[in-house]
């Protein structure tokens, strides 16, 4: 009984033991600063820790923003030109050094620190940048106010042409909510698209319609690229000044453009080639005849009427020569003898000499 009793012990020592990772593992990352207030020219020390490891963060100066509303307009109202880049650890801490510059607008302002790839988070930290103006913050509008209830999508899919460099197309597609007291009638969105650390390119997108209050409905918006474009790009949605949702989409290579001009390079250089064998083949004077000719037998060059052909089948079909020992002697008295010596003289000592009768 008393090993039954331990394991229920164990796994309860175990729970205790996990229950401060899970929550460290669940917890923001958090921004803490050096100083909480600075002047222009000066820089600060920016520490965090909780996020995610090996990621990505740019770190900005924002006018016109507290850290229960977040960033106001989005990334417009900070210091882009005077922000900083940096990586997180493999535990997800990060430490860098950030110039204190002024925003466009007025304080009140804040350390915004953002991821740039990957799965969106941020935080940001109260500071005071001296010398610079500060105003209230705009009062939000009364009536209607929508709110995402549901993760953005991009629908949709390249084509042929989106593969020979058309502009990639898709349509943002999301559901929204009236959590205000007014209806909202015809509300106009800002859809912009980014790639890597540079900043959105907004566009204004008006939805036709009419949410009631504690209504919603489905907005599907299109999103279109510059032709030719690939990598990694991001789609946000902005509403009433406040970025509401983002949505990476990857954008494959137009591979068709660089098979094409592959194409180029080897078409063209042979058809400029053929081109001037044909140019070359005839501007080259002819000579193949007047080199048949002159292998024509000299015989058969000097017969009249007689054509190249026929003079060539002729000088193919006379004799051969023969040497001049074989041929047989002109001399009446030689006729019928091969022209090679003989002496038959009777006085030759070595023809014998038969005597007869006398």
């Amino acid at each position: 009984m008393k090993g039954w009793v331990r394991i229920p012990a164990l796994v309860a020592v175990l729970a205790m033991l996990m229950s401060p990772m899970a929550s460290a593992a669940d917890a923001p990352p958090t921004v803490k600063l050096s100083k909480s207030q600075a002047g222009t020219g000066g820089s600060i020390s920016v520490t965090g820790g909780g996020w995610r490891a090996r990621a990505l963060l740019m770190i900005l100066i924002c006018g016109r923003s507290v850290p229960s509303t977040g960033v106001t307009g989005g990334t417009n109202s900070c210091a882009n030109a005077d922000g900083r880049a940096v990586t997180t650890d493999a535990e997800g801490r990060f430490s860098r050094r950030l110039p204190v510059a002024e925003p466009p607008v007025p304080c009140p302002c804040v350390v915004h620190v953002a991821t740039v790839t990957g799965a969106k988070a941020e935080a940001d930290a109260i500071f005071q940048v001296a010398g610079h103006a500060v105003e209230p913050l705009p009062a939000e509008p009364a009536g209607g106010r929508l709110s995402v209830l549901t993760d953005t999508r991009l629908d949709g899919s390249g084509g042929l042409l989106t593969w020979f460099g058309a502009p990639p197309a898709r349509t943002l597609v999301f559901t929204v909510g009236n959590v205000g007291t007014s209806a909202v009638k015809n509300p106009l969105f800002q859809v912009g698209t980014s790639h890597g650390v540079f900043a959105p390119q907004w566009q204004e997108q008006q939805w036709r319609g009419t949410i009631q209050p504690g209504r919603k409905a489905r907005v599907e918006l299109p999103v279109e690229l510059a032709a030719g474009a690939h990598g990694d790009y991001t789609v946000a949605l902005k509403y009433g000044g406040k970025v509401m949702a983002e949505q990476p989409w990857g954008v494959g290579r137009p591979w068709g453009v660089t098979l094409f001009w592959i194409l180029v390079c080897l078409v063209v250089p042979a058809a400029v080639f053929r081109v001037g064998m044909a140019v070359v083949d005839r501007v080259r004077p002819r000579q193949s005849a007047r080199r048949r000719g002159f292998r024509l037998p000299e015989a058969a060059l000097r017969l009249p009427g007689l054509k190249p052909r026929q003079e060539a089948r002729h000088a193919l079909s006379s004799p051969p020569s023969t040497l001049p020992w074989f041929t047989p002697d002109n001399d009446p008295g030689t006729a019928g003898r091969l022209s090679a010596p003989h002496d038959d003289s009777p006085t030759s000592p070595t023809t014998p000499t038969r005597k007869g009768p006398p």
